[in-house]
């Protein structure tokens, strides 16, 4: 599927600090129907801007919960009373048939999916919603990363004007 994103923004992180503000400014603009893909080299941040993505959606919502990384688990989910919100990582997944067993159409319907290491299943995941926020994730120096972030759908206007 060659698409061309509808939104790009740059973003330098210069710590794990501002990894985390990206989520949390991200978490004030998901909505149902939402699915964000997180790329990037092992160690770049991606459990941590998702981390940070639910737990300032839960906390929103004056809950709170640990938010580990679902790499064995392969499935993470948490609700708050506005949205249900499915983490998956992808990074054991040998075979695209493994994603039947996991539900994620079902999650994109009910919710938000955040998917770590889509790549495992690219075409698979650019097929299960429209507003698609493709964020890829480059370390550039110790503790320095870039953010790439492609809006599809209606996350072109959402992605408009979004500061960390």
């Amino acid at each position: 599927m060659d698409e061309k994103a509808a939104a790009i923004l740059d973003f330098e992180l210069p710590d794990e600090a501002a990894v985390m503000r990206l989520g949390a400014a991200l978490a004030r603009l998901v909505a149902p129907g939402d699915l964000i893909l997180l790329s990037g080299d092992l160690g770049a941040g991606k459990t941590t801007l998702a981390r940070a993505l639910v737990q300032s959606h839960l906390g929103e919502h004056g809950l709170a919960d640990d938010v580990p990384s679902p790499t064995f688990t392969l499935v993470q989910t948490y609700e708050s009373p506005a949205l249900l919100i499915t983490h998956v990582d992808l990074y054991r997944i040998e075979d695209v048939s493994e994603l039947r067993e996991l539900g994620l159409a079902e999650a994109v319907d009910e919710g938000v999916v955040l998917v770590e290491w889509p790549s495992r299943a690219e075409n698979e995941m650019r097929r299960l919603s429209h507003d698609r926020l493709d964020i890829s994730l480059t370390l550039v120096r110790e503790g320095m990363r870039h953010a790439r972030l492609e809006g599809f759908g209606s996350w072109a206007a959402r992605l408009e004007g979004l500061t960390i």
